[in-house]
């Protein structure tokens, strides 16, 4: 069933917007991603030819691309939030991975359209302007040694080096350029296939886990290279690998939280969208999960009739359907805020709290309405012939992935 819109304000230009992402989510993602998903070889999914490209190359021609990005630049400007929001809950509701990995591949222009120096400008230029997919971008957290103290970083304590460490990624001053040096784990999103990242580094060593800073860099330049791509149970259509940096030379200008305070404000401002983004996303593949229950059990015949008049099939339903539903309302709320109260140069910021339950709440619900699916689809459920068993692994991952989610409440209790 298509979920009833309990929203009347919302606007008919974001009714069409969502219309038409939803056929693209179900006429380009769903199948790309079933295919991606088959491959044994991660490898296999970034090689040439591989329908990712395909993917990659017809999002950009929709030119989704350019949301949030300033006219001037060729950008699309701001578009409702809500609107966003619709776009991305059906982008996942096609298949999450990929909806991670094309909205992860803006993430570096997205901050260098933000910055003055005109070749960062540029390079957000450049990014609106590509319609083949060949500037994509990372996301550099993670570490070997470090994972979810990245995001306790700012809790009392994580300023100790000798209790806590410090940051693998070193980025050290000469002159007018920054000496990279480490290694990023192998969860970087976009990881091996990236033109461009977003990486946290190590800038001050005195100060722990909060002596990061933050840049922009350009992942062709001497001295970085990859690994290979992560195989994984869920959301395998989401390329991931490790980054290593050697002695890497870059320039000052792209160092865009060049002290530590600063980097500590932008990866707290990062992870909060990253979660609501989270939150958004796992909102539609829990609507997804929930439509396939419904769907097989008014078509499965057991006992002479649809399996959905079965008393305990209709109640499991409608368990599923309360759940998906109260994380909507709840992702329609933070989101909403949390988009539009996002500008720290007019003190204006986003609810953490808020912004980590809902990530929580939303894989969470994702988990639970896609393993109750495969109740309802019963031993079929557990065989590649029905698409409930990928987004029952593609949600397992999401309760891991952008921060473990009993990490986030932790942090999260601590905004309160």
């Amino acid at each position: 069933m298509a979920y009833k819109e309990l929203d009347m304000t919302i606007s008919k230009e974001a009714q069409a917007m969502q219309k038409e992402a939803k056929s693209f989510a179900m006429n380009v993602l769903r199948p790309a991603g079933i295919e991606l998903d088959k491959f044994p070889d991660p490898s296999d999914v970034i090689a040439e030819g591989s329908i990712l490209w395909d993917t990659f190359k017809k999002y950009r021609e929709m030119e989704y691309h350019l949301s949030g990005f300033p006219e001037e630049l060729g950008g699309a400007g701001d578009i409702e939030p809500i609107a966003s929001i619709l776009i991305n809950e059906e982008l996942a509701y096609g298949d999450v991975g990929l909806a991670i990995s094309l909205g992860v591949s803006g993430m570096p222009f997205s901050l260098a359209a933000k910055m003055p120096d005109p070749e960062l400008q540029e390079l957000a230029r450049n990014y609106c302007e590509d319609k083949e997919g060949k500037l994509i971008g990372c996301w550099c957290m993670m570490e070997p040694e470090h994972g979810s103290d990245w995001i306790l970083s700012a809790q009392p304590g994580f300023d100790d080096p000798e209790k806590v460490g410090v940051p693998s990624v070193k980025a050290v001053k000469k002159g007018d350029e920054y000496i990279l040096n480490g290694q990023k784990a192998a969860w970087v999103s976009n990881g091996t296939i990236a033109t461009h990242g977003v990486v946290h580094l190590n800038l001050d060593p005195s100060l722990g886990m909060r002596g990061d800073g933050l840049a922009i860099v350009p992942l062709g330049l001497p001295g970085i290279s990859r690994g290979k791509p992560l195989n994984k149970i869920g959301q395998r259509p989401l390329n991931q690998g490790e980054i290593f940096f050697d002695d890497v030379k870059l320039p000052e200008k792209y160092m865009i939280a060049p002290d530590a305070s600063l980097g500590t404000l932008m990866k707290d401002l990062t992870l909060i969208g990253a979660n609501t983004s989270m939150g958004i996303l796992f909102t539609g593949v829990a609507q997804a999960a929930f439509d396939e229950a419904l769907d097989y059990a008014k078509n499965r015949i057991q006992g002479g009739k649809p399996i959905f008049d079965h008393q305990s099939v209709r109640l499991r339903l409608f368990e599923m359907f309360k759940m998906v539903e109260s994380t909507r309302a709840l992702s329609r709320r933070a989101a909403l805020y949390n988009m539009t109260n996002n500008d720290p140069l007019n003190n204006l910021f986003p609810s953490g709290a808020h912004g980590m339950a809902l990530k929580v709440v939303a894989t969470e619900t994702a988990f639970k309405v896609a393993s109750e699916a495969i109740q309802i689809f019963g031993g079929i459920g557990l065989t590649k012939e029905y698409i409930i068993e990928k987004i029952f692994r593609d949600a397992r991952l999401s309760m891991i992935e952008d921060g473990e989610n009993n990490v986030l409440s932790l942090v999260g209790a601590s905004h309160l």
